[in-house]
């Protein structure tokens, strides 16, 4: 056990008096020492409730023989730091989240860990630190938001920035845009569409790493309590058997949780964040796995903003467990792998069935027989980019059209709001991937404008950023190269033919190769004066389709 290092023996005596400081009790150091990472904070809605399960954690550790002891992790709302440069500071934290956890758990010898996470970028950080920390360790997560309701329809957080477009369109008015406002969001909890947030937690039940129900129960139900209860007990006797994350996230495991994503058609966010936590583990995943395994996986879901159905409904559906069965049928997934309960993922699955396919589509009834995700490469992005597929009108599947380019989410989205954009268009925004934004902003506000405004059906648009879990319609991001790092969406120019081919994972910039070749020639990316942390971030990260990890 870790705890031997700083509290068994004559030489560990005044860790101990700084224990006993704590209110430690002898009989309480005498048991595992198990941290709770607490994501607790005032500011995100999906973490105002996370006390309430922390508390439930520690009891369940206790009840189990454990003395619980709680530290904190940050965390960012990704909804309101959008179009602003709070954005810059949004996926940036994942690895100051897991380098904090990572350096408190190993300096005061913790026996095992129970993250509690929610948003965006703190599950994916968190996954990244128990790979490193490798002390047995279960995640139970804040959970999802109810659906808001207007009109008597649900609605999610990406109703709200599409009723800002139609605003913006003469297509709404002020009372309108009121009730979106007071309706929209509920209650506590991660936005209740298949966002990032919940794509992440919906994986890390794939994964093996978080209990049955930890990416869909809502926040607001008891059940989530009893959940956070159970893992606080689960994690003891993961200390018992000496089950550690980096023999559940093995590449088998995290092969599952591709196959899950492009079941669900999560957020295009998982094809950075599956990367990382893979790097972490020792393993290579890369957008070519990502293709090859969306051409062989059925897209069963279509929660918002794809679809009309919300996580309280895939909750009531089944969960991520019925959707994993409905896979097995093909084959699927590796139902070998080890998982936080002790078991096979195969015996946790066994006997989850379907129970609405109006929800959960049968594998023998899909939305379509690849999956949510598709990787497009070219000459604009020979190393890869990124499309939401599932959430893709069918009529913009395949698109050409000229270019509008711009340096910036702002000029875009005060283009957009001028009504420059017109039919036809590729709007292109670039120096905003993670080295040149640095930070790679989701682009919400554009994209949402975009259909807020009715153009979804005939205007596409592509970043060497990315995109909120809540965009929808032909918006590719992570093209890479960046701008930043010399790439050629950084020569595109205003009229340039664009090609995206999503059935064929092509993007191409249709401009004579001899034209291309003087234009790289002569391109000198446009550089940023930064300082502070985003400084240092620049010059480590790496680009999009590596996972943006720290080298």
């Amino acid at each position: 056990m870790r705890k031997e290092n700083v509290v068994d023996g004559v030489q560990n005596a005044p860790h101990r008096s700084l224990f006993h400081a704590l209110g430690l009790t002898e009989e309480e150091q005498k048991r595992p020492l198990i941290g709770i990472v607490s994501s607790y904070n005032e500011i995100v809605p999906g973490h105002m409730n996370i006390d309430k399960i922390v508390d439930a954690v520690k009891l369940g550790v206790a009840m189990a023989g454990g003395t619980p002891i709680v530290f904190p992790a940050i965390a960012v709302c990704d909804g309101i730091a959008m179009g602003h440069t709070g954005m810059k500071y949004s996926l940036v934290t994942r690895d100051l989240i897991a380098d904090s956890t990572e350096a408190m758990a190993l300096a005061h010898g913790f026996d095992g860990l129970v993250m509690v996470p929610n948003c965006d970028k703190n599950v994916p950080g968190l996954l990244m630190a128990a790979a490193r920390v490798n002390v047995p360790t279960v995640f139970v997560s804040g959970g999802p938001m109810l659906a808001g309701r207007v009109e008597g329809k649900k609605t999610s957080l990406s109703s709200m920035f599409e009723a800002v477009g139609a605003y913006n369109a003469g297509k709404l008015d002020d009372e309108k845009l009121k009730e979106y406002e007071c309706k929209t969001c509920p209650t506590c909890g991660s936005c209740s569409g298949m966002y990032t947030a919940n794509s992440m937690n919906c994986l890390t039940e794939a994964l093996g790493m978080g209990l049955r129900g930890n990416g869909t129960i809502p926040a607001v139900y008891s059940a989530r309590i009893e959940l956070a209860k159970h893992a606080g007990m689960v994690v003891m006797e993961l200390l018992r058997k000496n089950i550690r994350p980096r023999d559940i996230m093995t590449k088998e495991a995290l092969m599952n949780a591709l196959t899950v994503d492009m079941a669900l058609g999560c957020s295009t966010n998982s094809m950075l964040h599956l990367p990382a936590i893979a790097h972490e583990c020792g393993v290579e995943l890369n957008l070519d796995i990502a293709n090859e395994i969306s051409a062989k996986t059925p897209n069963l879901c279509h929660l918002a903003p794809a679809g009309r159905t919300y996580m309280e409904d895939l909750d009531e559906a089944g969960g991520v467990y019925a959707v994993m069965n409905e896979l097995t049928k093909k084959g699927l997934l590796n139902t070998d792998c080890m998982t936080v309960t002790g078991k096979t993922m195969g015996e946790n699955i066994a006997g989850c069935v379907n129970l609405n396919p109006d929800v959960i589509r049968p594998v023998e009834n899909p939305y379509s027989e690849t999956g949510g995700i598709a990787v497009l490469k070219g000459n604009l992005a020979p190393e890869g980019s990124v499309v939401k597929r599932s959430a893709v009108l069918p009529e913009m599947l395949v698109h050409k059209g000229p270019a509008k380019v711009f340096d910036s989410e702002e000029e875009a989205q005060a283009a957009i709001n001028a009504g420059k954009i017109v039919a036809g268009d590729v709007v292109v925004i670039r120096y905003e991937g993670p080295k040149g934004g640095p930070g790679m902003r989701e682009m919400l506000n554009p994209t949402s404008a975009i259909m807020g405004m009715g153009l979804g059906n005939s205007v596409a648009l592509i970043t060497d950023g990315r995109f909120s879990g809540a965009t929808r319609g032909a918006c590719v991001g992570h093209v890479t190269p960046e701008a930043a790092s010399g790439g050629m969406i950084g020569v595109v120019e205003d009229g340039d033919i664009i090609s995206i081919n999503i059935p064929e994972n092509t993007i191409e910039l249709k401009v004579d190769a001899d034209v291309l070749a003087e234009r790289m020639k002569n391109f000198v990316p446009k550089q940023k004066e930064l300082s502070g942390y985003l400084k240092r971030y620049a010059a480590l990260v790496s680009g999009g389709a590596s996972g943006a990890i720290l080298n």
